[in-house]
């Protein structure tokens, strides 16, 4: 699919820049930093009014229909752009879903698997669409990054983020013992399997921890805001922040989890 999006690709295309529930509550940086990449990058882009869920709570607890009345706003706002980008890896990867959510609906089935195709996480979309690596952050401190799971397992993002960063002045990346690890959040994951889900977290800040970095970078806010929660209250250190952050040179701000 990325080849063929690649292929395809406008001189400036157009992007719809859908800023997800999180990053619009918990931490709009990110969506500026977005912004901004994919202003560099030498996008177009517009931000819709339709800002809504992408329904992957709903679905990933079976309420298909709840799904669908999220979703349709959305697909029709969004439909009609060169690409959709996400700062996150699980939305991004829900809308890839879409086609299964309107299976056999003769208005929304086709409308869905023209939105998957075109829809892509920051990280790929700069490196595997645009094929741009032209960053100008500078950032000086030690970095360990986490493998997000939907990001990881579902698109196939782990190099893309590592190349972007490696272009960032000062940041020194350390990886982690078991970087792909999941940290325990899965959105209704935690507040359903609790325990496990804390046992989870802690033995990954346990991973960042030993890495001696200043910084945990990741592509997901409900990550990050898990385990720097998860960090604080074990006394670590260590800074949280969203990769898009880091490369738009957008990183002055407090981390996530610090007092504000």
């Amino acid at each position: 699919m990325s080849d063929l999006a690649a292929a395809r690709r406008p001189d400036s295309p157009h992007v719809g820049l859908f800023v997800t529930c999180l990053v619009d509550v918990y931490r709009p940086t990110v969506g500026f930093a977005t912004l901004s990449l994919l202003e560099k990058a030498g996008c177009r882009v517009t931000v819709p009014e339709c800002q809504t869920c992408c329904g992957q709570p709903s679905w990933n607890t079976g309420d298909r229909e709840a799904t669908k009345r999220v979703a349709r706003p959305l697909i029709d706002a969004f439909v009609g752009f060169d690409y959709v980008v996400l700062p996150s890896g699980s939305c991004a990867g829900m809308i890839r879903y879409y086609p299964d959510v309107f299976q056999g609906d003769p208005v929304y089935g086709p409308k869905a698997e023209q939105l998957a195709a075109k829809t892509f996480e920051i990280t790929s979309f700069l490196t595997d669409i645009m094929g741009w690596n032209d960053v100008r952050a500078s950032y000086r401190d030690s970095a360990t990054y986490h493998d997000s799971c939907s990001g990881l397992r579902q698109l196939g993002i782990k190099a893309q983020p590592r190349a972007l960063l490696a272009k960032v002045e000062g940041l020194e990346l350390v990886e982690m013992q078991r970087p792909e690890e999941c940290c325990g959040f899965g959105g209704t994951f935690c507040v359903k399997y609790g325990e496990i889900s804390d046992r989870m977290v802690t033995d990954k800040v346990t991973d960042v921890d030993t890495t001696g970095a200043g910084t945990l970078i990741a592509g997901e806010v409900g990550c990050l805001l898990n385990m720097a929660g998860k960090a604080k209250r074990l006394g670590h250190r260590v800074k949280a922040r969203h990769v898009t952050e880091v490369l738009a040179g957008m990183a002055d701000t407090p981390a996530i989890g610090d007092d504000r």
